[in-house]
């Protein structure tokens, strides 16, 4: 038996025992799959999602006794808590799982970690295959993103210390898919001096996200230095900064900024800023930055690390360390969660895309908000211990959830699919050009879940 197989028998059987032990969680009925079921990764469920909620789980954990790496994977859940798939990104070699990114044509784009170097790949969920991938000789990075029509990637590269020359060479880049080569490159070095923060030689900006705002301007989030800045390509320039560096106040190692704008066309920040356990949203004045709603009191959340505001105005949040994602409205109230063990780095609503919706400013909603009405599962470790273990029996799509027609998407940059470059040379060009899923019941789940137990037997044999 393979190992990945072995791995899935022994998780089935857990969680068959785990449901069995779990107190029921009621899902919403009706919707596409007609009835209310059970689920041992559902919260609170009062209103349908607006699409699939696709979740990166980066695969940590430190809770006391079992604490350590666990298994990285992608996992696709339908509007009312139901497991759609589930991709062992793990068994693919991938250590860390980070980024996703909504994709025109259905697809994901992922950021990874694999063999010490950054793994790039736009992920299919109807034929679970990658469609093409790239692998960077880089360390440890936590987002690139596809831009310009998917010819080109942008990169937030961290973890680059040099010591032969002395210099941290961490940066944002634009790498050329075509080309095979960097084509522009912005050093934080040449910005900021090696005071800021701590550990120059080491790990020193920690940038963890990078995101194309408007052509040739790029929102960055150097985490170590406790803020978020827009980069202007044409003038290599920092045009619009939002906290400085050990000010907690404002910031305090955030991740994942996202830019919105008022109808008057003011500029937003939506951040979640992570160490102070909080999403924060700033809007800019002519006087400097005001916050205009925080989201989180006391113990909320954990360590969030993404906001998304969705197009009906809530904010999908990946709540760190509690394992769980979260659709929060304006004033506090969750309408929609699902744990997700374990470390859930970023989640993605496919249908309504990223970096979109309304401001709180133009929903009239400004102020500051605790959680309400969450299930607060994470509280009890045996619900995530369960969850855990029926995420992991679950390999490929699940049960009932494969769509009646399937078939591989063209990718957008024409890359071949097993084609790796390494190259990384370093030239100029101009600038940017404008581009615009199931549940279960106690009788429900035993049956299912036994079901992959024989499959994996039949598999074995």
């Amino acid at each position: 038996m393979r190992p990945s197989s072995r791995r899935q028998l022994l998780a089935a059987v857990a969680a068959v025992l785990c449901v069995l032990s779990l107190p029921a969680v009621p899902l919403a009925a009706g919707g596409a799959n007609g009835n209310a079921r059970l689920n041992p990764c559902v919260g609170t469920m009062t209103s349908p999602a607006n699409g699939t909620t696709v979740i990166a789980v980066q695969g940590f954990t430190w809770h006391e006794g079992d604490a350590g790496k666990k298994p990285a994977k992608l996992v696709g859940v339908g509007p009312r808590g139901q497991v759609q798939w589930v991709h062992h990104a793990a068994d693919h070699g991938t250590v860390w799982q980070y980024d996703v990114d909504p994709m025109a044509n259905g697809n994901v784009f992922v950021t990874a970690t694999k063999n010490k170097r950054t793994y790039v790949y736009e992920f299919d969920p109807r034929t679970q295959e990658h469609v093409w991938q790239e692998e960077l000789p880089i360390e440890d990075t936590h987002d690139v993103d596809l831009i310009n029509g998917g010819t080109q990637l942008l990169v937030a590269n961290m973890k680059n210390y040099d010591e032969d020359s002395g210099k941290n060479d961490d940066s944002i880049f634009v790498y050329d898919l075509q080309k095979d080569e960097i084509v522009w490159r912005w050093y934080f070095r040449d910005h900021y001096p090696k005071d800021t923060a701590e550990n120059y030689t080491d790990d020193w900006t920690h940038v963890n996200d990078v995101d194309k705002i408007a052509d040739g301007k790029y929102l960055a989030s150097p985490r170590n230095f406790d803020q978020a800045i827009v980069v202007d390509r044409s003038t290599n320039e920092v045009t619009m900064r939002l906290g400085s560096d050990d000010d907690y106040d404002v910031l305090d190692e955030q991740h994942n900024p996202d830019y919105l704008e008022s109808e008057n066309g003011t500029a937003t920040f939506l951040v979640a800023d992570s160490n102070n356990g909080r999403i924060v949203e700033y809007a800019r004045r002519d006087d400097g930055w005001e916050r205009t709603w925080k989201l989180g009191e006391g113990d909320d959340l954990s360590w969030p690390r993404d906001a998304d505001r969705l197009p009906n105005g809530n904010t999908l949040v990946g709540d760190s360390r509690n394992h769980r994602v979260l659709e929060v409205a304006p004033n506090g109230t969750v309408v929609w969660e699902f744990s997700s063990p374990y470390l859930v780095y970023d989640a993605a609503r496919l249908q309504a895309g990223e970096h979109g919706g309304p401001t709180i400013a133009d929903m009239n909603a400004t102020g500051s908000y605790g959680l309400q009405g969450d299930a607060a599962r994470h509280e009890n470790w045996s619900n995530l211990v369960g969850c855990h273990s029926y995420l992991q029996s679950v390999d490929g799509w699940a049960a009932g959830q494969k769509p009646s027609t399937t078939g591989a998407t063209t990718g957008e940059s024409g890359v071949n699919d097993d084609d790796v470059r390494n190259a990384l040379v370093t030239t100029t060009t101009d600038d940017d050009t404008t581009t615009s899923l199931p549940g279960f019941g106690v009788a429900v789940g035993l049956a299912a879940l036994l079901a992959v137990v024989a499959l994996l037997v039949r598999r074995r044999e």
